[in-house]
This record gives structure tokens, sequence and C-alpha cells, in this order.
């Protein structure tokens, strides 16, 4: 087992009045695993709190937040003493929105920082080649680039000190379906490597072709865990009747009925 999520929850401290400070629940008692070799796509509305978790993943909550319950990589819990040697070596983080790049620097530039900060002493053209982008991608400036190639050169950024997990947050997120599933085709090429691959997706029906398995995150509780391989028919082998729903609502099934 490469990742397991035992029992988290985040929650916010938030002021009740002038000196009271109440606790709000964003994220209650999430167990799953994820293995190597595997695509396990988190699915779930805004708002869910899919890249909440990401970001407790790697520990980059606002100070706000307070966390209960273990996340275990590789039989180690994360904590604030491993962290440092865990993020963007062990676990490389995709993140949703290409605006995390440095406005101010060319890609490859930011490559490199990648690549320093993992420990990386792999060559940086060869990281672009895998996701398909050149030396006039490494030039450019972050707003130079399509948006398929922002995910790609992301993608690259994350994966250049070869880590074993790799959180990959909405990483389709604006694309056309052509450029998405060239996206999600790499995530299921780092998994085919014995990489472990966490999608956070609101996209079902993009996600399936590519996941192991599917979490479905409903209000900041974990709803059900299926297979992916039971998204198909009319649901009949999904285990929760909210997938089963979520499943039928869907316009490729008919809006069968509504989740």
């Amino acid at each position: 087992m490469l990742l397991s999520v035992e029992d988290f929850s985040v929650s916010f401290r938030r002021y009740a009045g002038l000196l009271q400070q109440r606790l709000v629940p964003a994220l209650q008692g999430l167990s799953f695993s994820l293995d190597r070799g595997e695509v396990l796509a988190l699915v779930g509305a805004s708002g869910a709190g899919k890249s909440l978790l990401a970001h407790a993943l790697f520990d980059i909550l606002p100070p706000n937040a307070v966390t209960t319950g273990q996340l275990v990589i590789d039989g180690s819990t994360l904590d604030q003493s491993n962290w440092p040697d865990y993020r963007g070596r062990r676990m490389g983080l995709v993140p949703q929105s290409a605006s995390h790049l440095d406005p101010l620097a060319r890609c490859g530039k930011q490559l490199a920082w990648a690549a320093r900060r993992s420990g990386s002493t792999a060559d940086p053209q060869q990281a672009l080649a895998r996701f398909g982008l050149d030396a006039t991608a490494a030039k450019a400036f972050p707003h130079q680039l399509s948006g398929g190639m922002a995910r790609r050169m992301m993608l690259a950024m994350a994966t250049i000190g070869k880590p074993d997990l790799i959180v990959a947050d909405e990483p389709t997120s604006g694309l056309d379906p052509d450029n998405a599933a060239v996206v999600l085709g790499h995530l299921h090429q780092l998994a085919d490597a014995q990489k472990g691959v966490l999608l956070i997706t609101h996209d079902l029906a993009q996600a399936l072709p590519f996941a192991t398995r599917v979490a479905i995150l409903r209000d900041g509780r974990l709803v059900d865990i299926e297979p992916a391989s039971a998204f198909t028919g009319a649901g009949a082998a999904l285990k929760s009747d909210y997938a089963r729903r979520l499943w039928q609502s869907m316009p490729q099934n008919g809006f069968l009925t509504h989740a």
C-alpha cells in the first residue's frame, strides 16, 4: 500500500464572537488507500472538499485549519518532521490552475527549480519530451502556453523528481476532450510505471476510462469507493444508491434520475 488515509478530518477555526471560537468541519472521517500502479479518481461536486484533501496531503492548508487522523505513505506517518522530505520528492502535486506557475519566470527555469527542490538529476529536456513538450515550451512564459501545454508543463514539474505518489487536482479543467485525454493518458502511463495516482476531478465520465477505482466525496464525507468497471449499464453493480444515482444522472445514461 502506497498511501493510506486513516479517519482523516479537516476543520477550520472560526470566531463565533469576540473571544469565542468554533470549529467548522470541512472533511470528516475520510479513510481510503491507494496502491502503486493504480489511478484512484476522487470525484465530487465543487465544494465537496477534493482540493482541500490535496492541500492537506502536502501540508499547505491555511493557518486556521485543524486536522485529525493520519496520512501514511509507504508506512510512514506524514507530520511536520518529514513533510519537507516527501513533498516534491516522494510526492508530486499537479495543481488545479496554471496560475500556480510563476508568471515572471520562463517555464524551463521553473522546471529546473522543481528538479533542484526534488534533488533530481534528470535531464529537463527528457522530462519535457516525456510529455510532448520541447525547447520552445521551455523558453515560454506561462501565459504563452496553451491550456493543454500548461497542464503538461505542470505534469513535468510534478514528476521530474520521479515521485511515488502523484496528486493531480482537476488536471483537465478547461481543456477540450482531445487535450484532456492526452493529460489523462499521461497519468495512466505513470500508474503503469508503478506510481500511485490520485486523480481529483468533478468529471466522472472523463475519469472512468483511466481510473482503477472511483472514490465519491459528498459534502466532505466519503460516500463510496467503487471499481471503475462497476460504472456500466444501469449501474446495477454499484454498491451505494448515491453512486448509482450519480451514474444514472449523467447525459450518456439519459438522465434516468438525479443524484
